[in-house]
């Protein structure tokens, strides 16, 4: 076993031109959900499809979940495995979505297609999360060239939809297709991490995304006195938010960065299109992170309370409604997904790993919420939804290696 993995990790090692190659037509083949201006995730689901099986892999489930957006009617999922000596399994998700390239003028190149410099390749979607896709797809491609049959077996999860929700994706195949998985599986989602690749995230903070609706009485600019200003009272709104959310909520938990619950109000709708208008109404949402010992609905009970407030001070009417809501995940830092990955981390990257907990979300909250001890980890520049988007060959390659070492050494488990 390990004159396979020796052989495995070193033909890794000479994969440089098989990661450009990847990540070049992975990039021009952009996968934006409907809800960012795109038509979805069929044809890259397509492209790893031909992959897999060209490399010899045949068991391939799809689980799509119906959406008439799109022009295919379905948002693909693809669910591929290489049978170990064990019916355990190391299960890795990447996702095939990608978020839209923004400001074009920030871009050197086009962001649609591949540019290397070195040990870099730049375009939209190379990190977020093609760089995990290229390392699963790598390890796949190794085990089936050389006939190695893993000591564990294999699981890699192609999903879509993550970048906007999950509904349509991870969400849809656990719904699904629970019985995939088993709680003695181990879970990698290699979405975050660090640029030394000595990070693994264990916990996450809660999401609760508010929507703010002010609702006022419209009049001319010149007069306001006829009116009710819904800016100007949800204005105040946003900085009772800002303020007295923050000071109610202020506990900390250093596992986290920063270490305090946020709320950060941001998305603004338009209101009026005129300058000489007081506007009627008015929207906006306010992003809260919570650590895991701050209780959502007391949150919600906080809004409400400085709603009340500033209603009486404007003469307004504000209503809040709850844009998404996800429970805070985390799993014990002794989990064997740890071991087994911090041990691996050690022998590819020559570090010591550490534990922490993140703000953003990733798919392991979807595993964790559902008894599934998902750890999550790569090595990555943290230039994500960022113009001129990067990701290293060497650590593509380095992280496939760490999958290798979990894969082909269960003892470490």
């Amino acid at each position: 076993m390990h004159k396979d993995m020796d052989a495995l990790l070193r033909g890794l090692a000479g994969r440089e031109d098989r990661v450009v190659a990847l990540q070049s037509a992975l990039t021009a083949c952009p996968a934006l959900g409907p809800d960012n201006g795109g038509d979805g995730e069929e044809a890259k689901a397509a492209l790893i499809t031909q992959w897999l099986e060209a490399c010899g892999i045949t068991d391939i489930l799809r689980v799509d979940a119906p959406d008439s957006r799109v022009s295919s009617g379905q948002r693909p999922n693809l669910v591929a495995r290489i049978p170990g000596r064990k019916k355990r399994t190391l299960w890795l998700f990447g996702h095939m979505d990608v978020v839209p390239p923004g400001d074009l003028s920030a871009w050197v190149s086009d962001p649609w297609q591949v540019r290397r410099e070195g040990d870099l390749l730049y375009g939209r979607g190379v990190e977020d999360n093609q760089q995990a896709v290229t390392s699963m797809l790598l390890l796949a491609e190794e085990l089936r060239q050389r006939g190695v049959t893993p000591e564990l077996s294999l699981g890699l999860v192609f999903m879509a939809d993550e970048e906007t929700g999950s509904a349509y994706g991870l969400e849809h195949i656990l719904k699904t297709a629970p019985e995939l998985f088993s709680a003695d599986d181990l879970y990698i989602v290699p979405d975050s991490g660090s640029r030394r690749g000595d990070v693994i995230e264990v916990a996450e903070k809660g999401q609760l995304w508010l929507k703010v609706r002010t609702t006022g009485v419209q009049c001319h600019a010149s007069t306001p006195h006829k009116g009710r200003n819904a800016f100007l009272a949800g204005a105040d709104m946003a900085l009772a938010c800002h303020n007295g959310l923050r000071s109610a909520f202020g506990d900390t938990n250093t596992l986290f960065s920063p270490p305090t619950s946020t709320f950060v109000p941001g998305k603004h709708e338009g209101n009026v299109p005129n300058i000489n208008t007081v506007p009627g109404s008015d929207v906006f949402y306010v992003d809260c992170r919570l650590l895991p010992q701050v209780d959502p609905e007391a949150v919600l009970d906080k809004v409400r309370a400085l709603a009340a407030e500033v209603e009486q001070n404007h003469g307004v009417q504000i209503a809040i409604s709850v844009v998404q809501r996800q429970a805070a995940s985390y799993i014990a830092g002794t989990s064997p997904v740890i071991t087994a990955l911090s041990a691996a981390i050690a022998r590819v990257y020559g570090i010591e790993a550490r534990t922490l907990g993140i703000g953003g979300a990733t798919v392991a909250a979807q595993l964790r919420q559902r008894g599934l001890a998902a750890a999550v980890w790569s090595c990555l520049a943290g230039t994500c939804h960022q113009p001129n988007e990067s990701s290293s060959i060497t650590a593509t390659i380095k992280d496939a290696q760490v999958f290798t070492h979990i894969l082909m050494n269960p003892a470490h488990v």
